[in-house]
């Protein structure tokens, strides 16, 4: 694999500090203005990688819905069988994966794809690989038998309907020890859908 071009690191930099600026500040109230004083550049800088607020605001979804995928990328290569997919389950249903985007922002271009085609098909698509990576996960440990899965497809879907539910949620919660009393609920029942004691 070949290093990234200086523009592939500057327009990454650029949505990085973006993505920081508005999680701090709102999306609403984030400009380019705002992104070239947080990086201390002048902002022609920035239309220079991206022509418009528009087109950066594609980015940035991307860039969250990117980090959605980390879940599955961060060593869970190193357990096997139903070890590895409690592995996975833990950190869907934990404060670790929440913590790899920011749940205002997620929800504010949410909100938005109720009127934008083009946000709708990003999430969907996001949406739909997280199901098809544990789709794929599941397939493995029933091949090697260390699950017994009926129905693999529908199974992913359910985990992440709950997922999706429980998040939503507990993004409603401020309450700590309610808020974990509840997460540890909802991943108990993820494991009774996948078959794995917890």
């Amino acid at each position: 694999m070949g290093r990234k071009s200086l523009k592939d690191l500057r327009q990454q930099e650029i949505i990085s500090t973006f993505y920081q600026v508005a999680k701090k500040i709102g999306y609403e109230h984030t400009s380019i203005a705002k992104v070239a004083k947080a990086m201390d550049i002048n902002p022609s800088l920035i239309i220079h990688y991206f022509a418009t607020k528009e087109d950066l605001k594609m980015a940035l979804i991307d860039y969250i819905l990117e980090r959605y995928l980390l879940i599955y990328k961060q060593g869970e290569t190193k357990k096997k069988g139903v070890e590895r997919l409690k592995l996975i389950v833990d950190r869907l249903f934990s404060k670790k994966w929440n913590t790899l985007f920011d749940d205002g922002l997620f929800y504010s271009f949410y909100a938005a794809s109720f009127r934008e085609a083009k946000i709708k098909e990003k999430y969907k698509t996001i949406l739909d690989s997280l199901r098809d990576e544990l789709r794929k996960v599941l397939e493995e440990l029933n091949s090697d038998g260390s699950t017994n899965i009926a129905d693999i497809s529908r199974t992913a879907d359910m985990v992440f309907i709950l997922l999706d539910g429980a998040y939503f949620y507990l993004s409603l919660v401020d309450n700590k020890s309610i808020f974990q009393e509840k997460l540890a609920l909802y991943k108990k029942e993820a494991y009774v859908l996948l078959g794995i004691n917890a």
